[in-house]
């Protein structure tokens, strides 16, 4: 767990997966000052869970007492699976490290709904450092010639003429490079060592890769890079999930964390309420997975103007679809159970390759791998007792037998019942003859990624995908039939839904901001020292196995780091605050730098009780980031479905004075939701002037100004402004519900607007239904309620007569 470690670093690593483990490594290495925060747990041998209560537990969502590994994600079209842990997903993939194929680096490829798909790197850019990482993982083919699984992928492929290969695997096989493979044998350490301080023993093949390797065979990140990583002196802290970002005038970032406390498993908890910790770097690299480093981008990307359009965008599942063949059979009539035994060796063992239009060897449509798939024993047990039938009717034979038996009815006193017993269980001949086939490859990376309500949402479907997933689905029938089985999909494939375990793009790299987030090396545009250095940087499928592509990319890109460094090391390490914004975490009425705010709320109460009066407003409406024109960012909005809504409860402490005040200034509380500033965001001061004057006696003007804090602990305000004048035709409604918003960084006092910088602006209307209901909202407390209400009634009506009135007049005309 992290501890009262530093809070400065050159590079702060958000997660610690095939990005983040790489780049803590290389940068450590290189001289930097490195911090990991990882929002899991570390996970020695021994550690993951197999029991029923265990495997319950094994799930995050630490706000329900929950911090196991398992991460799972529900959108429109697929399921995701990520993990939680130190060492990320490499504690629950297949172990599979096959490169991205040469072709497959597309370039402006047309996608069905407008846009292309383009690599700005080629397979020439990522070779050295393929090479790097497939050193360190230690990938070996799988090696043992007899494992049935790996035996009969190949006679199917043989049969059908598909091209089959082992690929490397990051598992140890052998006690020495080179060796003998031999299950169980002490592993020896590595010069850099192990940060567990537990042995570890080669590969036992027992098919619980996905579950995480108890004995420590599976070559994982924890092992490897995140143990030469603290080697090298960087500091590695879990139960660390950040929440927000925002840069440093002097260059550099602001990162906010929470702590999680494992010793709450079990025990529900308000984790929006955690404090937050900070700590302060010269670079940043966000790599907390596509799902996380791009949700985080989302949520904190008011604090970051002129954050590309990209973001959010190439989302794919790489082609991920899970398939099953059941009932395989054997020999020249087809009629013997063919063992496959599943649950022996590794996952995967073996990948056939169909190609794709792009090969140039007359191949067609987009290019897949399927691969076998294994499962835990235990799987076969379950998916034994499902065979209702068969377990019924064995289960009835055996009490009948033991019925008659005890009754002497039997052919003779036999005492051994261990055929019996056998029969009881029956054949296995189910398990046995199933085989799992996981399919990837290069489906449309059209998906959307973006916030609602303040949660992470993707919006993507099977449909422009639709071809490509049939000639998966095509593949793994004839790899059924070649294996004198019958091919199944999985149940979610009947809704047209697809599981996926390597969930890529949303921060896509590009050539320029207008067709990414970030460069070639995965320098967010606009940001110096910002990077994203995962799966969201990729904008498009990598078609293989993904894992070793992030990691090539994330080695690639720290060699750029460490050689803009040497050329220009940096004079300090983070910078200061920006002077007017309220620093994360300063006290609420003051700026960073030291200004006491305006004292915007009622007057203080004297001696006499006063009488107060409030309502409740809501408005809705459009704005949008990077303009500072409410109209047109309420047409870019629209366009773009940035949505905005407030909810506030405004009130006046005294009326009296709130009438006699020439600012009729009141209170507000409340919330703005908005997916652009990362969702629900509470007023944490708010102020509103129902009418003020400009000199102009025909005008007036109703002023909002909302101090918000985004999820990240970001200072925000919002300001707004109704114009109250009276315009040829009958504008009244028009003026009195539209309300010009503009988003402004920090908590900014009165009269500091001009100096402010604008992030983002829209427009906000009350829609009459929501004014019928404001209507009914009005509350008085104190002793004089009906003064209350004729005090403000005369102070709204007659602050309008004096706008319109003049229309009215005898002889009058509009101004």
């Amino acid at each position: 767990m992290d501890t009262a470690g530093d809070t400065e670093a050159d590079v702060v690593v958000v997660g610690s997966g095939f990005g983040g483990s790489v780049a803590a490594h290389q940068l450590a290495e290189g001289g930097l000052s490195v911090v990991v925060l990882e929002r899991g747990r570390p996970y020695p041998p021994g550690s993951f869970p197999r029991t029923p209560a265990g495997m319950a537990r094994n799930f995050w969502d630490p706000s329900e007492g929950l911090y196991g590994m398992f991460d799972i994600w529900s959108f429109r079209g697929l399921e995701g699976v990520v993990s939680s842990g130190l060492g990320g997903g490499s504690l629950i993939y297949a172990n599979v490290l096959l490169r991205k194929d040469e072709k497959w680096f597309v370039h402006e490829s047309p996608l069905p709904g407008g846009g292309y798909e383009n690599w700005p790197i080629g397979r020439g850019d990522l070779e050295p450092h393929y090479e790097r990482v497939e050193r360190m993982l230690g990938g070996t083919p799988y090696p043992y010639r007899d494992t049935p699984k790996t035996a009969a992928m190949e006679e199917a492929a043989d049969r059908l003429g598909l091209d089959v290969s082992r690929p490397p695997l990051a598992v140890t096989f052998a006690a020495r490079p080179g060796g003998e493979p031999v299950p169980g044998a002490p592993i020896p350490e590595p010069a850099y060592g192990n940060l567990h301080g537990l042995p570890r023993e080669t590969c036992r093949l027992t098919g619980e890769c996905d579950l995480g390797c108890n004995l420590g065979a599976k070559n994982t990140l924890d092992h490897t890079y995140l143990s030469a990583a603290r080697h090298h002196g960087a500091d590695i802290r879990t139960g660390c999930e950040v929440r927000g970002f925002a840069a440093l005038p002097g260059g550099g970032y602001e990162v906010r964390y929470v702590v999680h406390d494992p010793a709450r498993e079990g025990h529900r908890t308000a984790t929006g309420r955690l404090p937050l910790r900070r700590i302060r770097c010269r670079r940043l690299v966000l790599a907390a997975g596509a799902f996380g480093s791009t949700f985080l981008l989302l949520r904190n990307r008011a604090g970051l103007p002129g954050l590309s359009t990209a973001l959010g965008t190439r989302f794919s599942g790489n082609g991920d679809l899970l398939g099953l063949v059941l009932d395989a059979r054997a020999g020249a009539a087809g009629t013997a159970p063919r063992r496959l035994a599943s649950s022996t060796g590794p996952v995967i063992t073996s990948a056939i390759r169909v190609g794709d239009a792009l090969d140039g060897d007359g191949s067609t449509g987009r290019g897949y791998y399927v691969e076998d798939a294994g499962y835990p024993a235990f799987v076969a047990w379950l998916a034994e007792a499902a065979q209702v039938s068969g377990g019924v009717r064995r289960t009835a034979g055996f009490g009948l037998d033991r019925l008659r038996s005890r009754f002497g009815l039997g052919s003779g006193p036999r005492s051994d019942i261990s055929g019996r017993l056998a029969r009881l269980l029956g054949p296995g001949a189910f398990s046995d003859a199933a085989l799992p086939l996981l399919g990837m490859g290069r489906d449309v990376p059209d998906g959307r990624m973006g916030l609602r309500r303040g949660y992470l949402d993707v919006d993507w479907t099977t449909l422009t995908s639709r071809r490509y997933f049939e000639r998966v689905r095509a593949t793994m029938a004839d790899v059924a039939g070649a294996l004198g089985g019958s091919f199944h999909d999985n149940p979610l494939w009947w809704a047209r839904r697809v599981i996926t375990v390597h969930p890529l793009g949303g921060a896509p790299m590009g050539r320029h901001p207008g067709e990414g987030v970030c460069d070639a090396h995965g320098e967010v545009f606009g940001h110096p020292g910002l990077y994203v250095l995962d799966g969201a940087v990729l904008p498009g499928p990598v078609g293989a196995n993904p894992s070793l592509t992030i990691a090539a990319f994330a080695d690639r890109a720290c060699r750029r780091i460490l050689e803009e460094h040497a050329a220009r090391p940096a004079s300090a390490t983070a910078g200061t605050a920006p002077a007017g914004v309220v620093a994360a975490g300063a006290p609420g009425g003051t700026t960073s730098g030291g200004t006491a705010l305006a004292d915007h709320g009622p007057a203080a109460a004297t001696g006499q009780r006063a009488t107060s009066l409030s309502f409740t407003e809501e408005m809705k409406g459009y704005v949008s980031l990077g303009v500072t024109d409410p109209e047109e960012g309420r047409e870019l909005g629209r366009a773009q479905g940035r949505r905005m809504m407030f909810r506030l409860t405004i009130t006046a402490d005294d009326v009296d004075r709130f009438v006699a005040d020439p600012r009729h200034r009141a209170g507000a509380v409340g919330h703005v939701e908005c997916d652009v500033l990362g969702g629900r965001l509470p007023v944490e001061a708010g102020w509103f002037n129902l009418f003020t004057r400009d000199g102009d006696p025909t005008r007036r003007r109703m002023l909002y100004r909302l101090h918000l804090r985004d999820p990240g602990g970001t200072p925000l305000t919002l300001v707004g402004r109704k114009e109250v004048h009276d315009d040829p035709g009958l504008d009244v409604w028009s003026d009195t519900s539209t309300l010009y918003v503009r988003v402004l960084a920090g908590h900014v006092p009165e009269g500091g607007d001009a100096e402010a910088t604008v992030l983002g602006a829209g427009v906000l209307v009350i829609l009459a239904a929501d004014f019928a209901r404001q209507l009914t909202t009005f509350e008085t407390s104190g002793p004089d309620p009906a003064r209350a209400f004729e005090g403000f009634g005369r102070l709204f009506l007659g602050e309008l007569w004096g706008v319109y009135g003049a229309r009215f007049a005898p002889g009058g005309e509009s101004p």
